[in-house]
């Protein structure tokens, strides 16, 4: 018995992420911001945000509810990248990337 919990235990639930179009374009314009003056941190930046979202493939739960939740009557999440907001919502086993924003923008979904 002790051995079947145990095992249970190293089965970590995997959810599949994915990115909206608007997440996709947020993307977009982080790089090119970026690029602007650094090519090369661009793409560095963007590589290490898209690890901490692709990171949510296991429980994305973790990251808290927003305060927005209330005025939208929603159950969206953040993950905090530095200076941006990653807004996700979980459904069953996917995680829907919606918005990157930088912290200083208000939300729009």
């Amino acid at each position: 018995m002790l051995e079947h919990f145990l095992r249970n235990l190293s089965v970590t639930k995997k959810y599949k992420v994915n990115l909206a179009q608007h997440a996709q374009d947020d993307l977009e314009h982080i790089y090119y911001y970026i690029a602007a003056d650094s090519p090369n941190n661009a793409v560095n930046f963007v590589l290490q945000l898209e690890e901490k979202i692709y990171s949510l493939n296991t429980y994305p739960e973790r990251h808290p509810l927003i305060p927005e939740n209330e005025f939208f009557g929603t159950d969206y999440r953040h993950l905090i990248y530095k200076k941006y907001r990653v807004v996700y919502r979980v459904i069953a086993d996917s995680v829907f990337i919606l918005r990157i924003i930088h912290g200083a923008k208000a939300l729009q979904v």
